[in-house]
């Protein structure tokens, strides 16, 4: 049985639509875990808030990473080799969510060591369904390293 949480889960969304933002608060806010999101909009504000930067230098530790692609300033490419070349950060699972689903960009994220790669849905109702399952499956099956 797995031991119950004292704080909420914390997620890390790296979005840059405002739609897709709204849909994934959304559907965590139905979700049944107790979920705290934070939401950067892109690449290079991901890394100052992951490694505690100006003006994030009350960032909590996310859980895990949601990430799309195709990001402003750093793109989702370079944020995930970043992130997992970082000692102090490699251990954050990242989930790269994004509408993109060529081959070169799920092998080159695999490779950059994406813990997964799911394509975002056009559906309203099948995204939905897509953020609850990653919540249920990293956060209710899968053991996380506590910080």
């Amino acid at each position: 049985m797995r031991k119950q949480r004292s704080r909420p889960v914390e997620i890390l969304l790296v979005e840059d639509n405002p739609g897709d933002i709204r849909l994934t608060r959304e559907a965590l806010r139905e979700g049944k875990l107790h979920s705290h999101l934070n939401v950067v909009s892109d690449g290079a504000q991901a890394l100052s808030y992951l490694r505690m930067w100006q003006p994030f230098t009350d960032a909590i530790r996310p859980d895990v990473i949601l990430m799309d692609l195709n990001l402003p300033r750093k793109n989702g490419h370079e944020l995930l080799q970043e992130i997992k070349q970082d000692a102090d950060l490699r251990a954050i699972p990242v989930v790269v969510l994004t509408t993109s689903n060529a081959e070169k960009d799920i092998s080159q994220a695999y490779a950059a060591h994406a813990n997964c790669y799911i394509r975002k849905p056009v559906d309203f109702g099948q995204f939905m369904d897509v953020i609850r399952m990653i919540e249920r499956f990293w956060f209710t099956i899968v053991l996380l390293p506590s910080e």
